[in-house]
């Protein structure tokens, strides 16, 4: 199973997310396509409403704890309710192009 998979799968249960994106972006960084190494998450849930900004990154790292520990480097985490989904025109950020190779 792609670390992808597994890393949708994990959200999926403990989010239950109206939206769910989840982008490898491995190819973007030194490390290379294959690397499953560096993700971005768009994470569309009613579990964040009342969460400030770094609790919902935390909830988003703890579920996947495991991921981290089996390689997985970085994560670009946007954590939305649907309410803030809607008034970003259910868009998030593009993520930067690392300075350190890669594309």
């Amino acid at each position: 199973m792609s670390r992808k998979h597994t890393i949708e799968t994990k959200l999926t249960m403990a989010f239950s997310p109206e939206v769910l994106q989840v982008e490898d972006e491995s190819y973007k960084h030194a490390a290379g396509p294959e690397a499953q190494s560096h993700f971005k998450v768009v994470v569309v849930s009613t579990h964040f409403e009342g969460q400030r900004l770094l609790a919902r990154h935390c909830a988003v790292n703890e579920a996947l704890a495991e991921e981290f520990a089996a390689g997985m480097h970085a994560l670009a985490i946007h954590a939305f309710t649907p309410e803030e989904w809607a008034a970003r025109n259910e868009q998030a950020q593009a993520s930067p192009n690392c300075m350190g190779g890669g594309a």
